[in-house]
């Protein structure tokens, strides 16, 4: 039965002061479990069949501290294998003539928009792999009615306004998958991903009775840190969330209406908190 609440210490030699001694016995020493139970070793010589090959189902990691909880990395995609993946998602809205609080009148607005990401991935070692991302993304937006009235001061009309953007990115990406348990089933992971993107947007507008037609025209590049889920609902098929919570983008863009260049500007920025709009979910096939 195994012991509860173990805390064997062993320091090796005499401690002879703080003068780096002590340490070196914290890195290289005995380590001191500190879970509820003794670590059971024979965990270490659970082997899986992968290929023609037999390789141990935890993976291999230093400890670098004094403490040993009790934590392992399981294999959970061995070396060498393939990932194709593919993200699509498609939304519209569209509403005629809708009248809000006597405010709004004759709302005429329709929205779509679709993006597609399909993905490749190899495994270079366990539980690692390197891929590319490619992305492509499309939104239309028509404007054809809309009256505001506040009050006799305070009321106009747009009509005629459309919207277009249409954008290409592509990025190369690294992610370590830490596997949570001996089935394969469940697994975190963090992605590291660098990307180069262009796109072109359209606004069409009138104004004071004169067509306006501005083109715009952008490059951007950006580095992102997305940790996410992996759950596999097969041997060979996965799904993926994964969450935007820190990068750092840098934007160019040129402005120009009706065929005169009206301008340029360079933007740049980081953002160090959770993303709620920056949720994405996939699947994966593995072979």
């Amino acid at each position: 039965m195994p012991s509860v609440f173990s805390r064997e210490i062993d320091f090796g030699a005499e401690e002879t002061g703080i003068d780096g001694t002590i340490l070196d016995k914290f890195t290289s020493g005995r380590k001191i479990p500190v879970d509820t139970a003794d670590i059971d070793p024979t965990i270490f010589d659970e082997k899986v069949i992968v290929g023609s090959d037999t390789v141990s189902i935890v993976i291999p990691q230093k400890n670098y501290g004094r403490y040993d909880r009790g934590l392992y990395n399981y294999l959970i995609i061995p070396k060498g294998e393939w990932a194709f993946g593919l993200t699509a998602s498609y939304g519209e809205f569209d509403t005629e003539d809708v009248q809000v609080l006597d405010i709004i009148n004759n709302l005429d607005l329709k929205i779509q928009a679709y993006s597609l990401k399909p993905s490749i991935t190899y495994f270079f070692d366990n539980n690692q792999c390197i891929g590319l991302n490619l992305n492509y993304t499309r939104t239309v937006t028509d404007l054809s009615n809309l009256a505001v009235d506040f009050d006799d001061d305070i009321n106009f009309t747009l009509h005629d306004v459309s919207y277009y953007s249409e954008n290409y990115s592509t990025s190369v990406f690294y992610r370590y998958y830490v596997g949570l348990g001996r089935q394969k089933r469940f697994a975190v992971y963090n992605e590291v991903a660098l990307g180069f993107g262009s796109g072109t947007s359209r606004f069409k507008r009138v104004y004071n009775d004169v067509p306006k037609d501005t083109k715009t025209t952008s490059t951007t590049a950006s580095l992102n840190f997305s940790p996410g889920i992996c759950v596999f609902m097969m041997d060979n098929a996965s799904f993926n969330v994964s969450f935007g919570v820190f990068g750092v983008k840098m934007s160019k863009s040129k402005q120009v209406t009706d065929g005169q260049y009206e301008g340029s500007s360079f933007t740049s920025g980081a953002n160090f908190k959770f993303n709620i709009f920056n949720i994405n979910f996939g699947l994966a096939v593995y072979i």
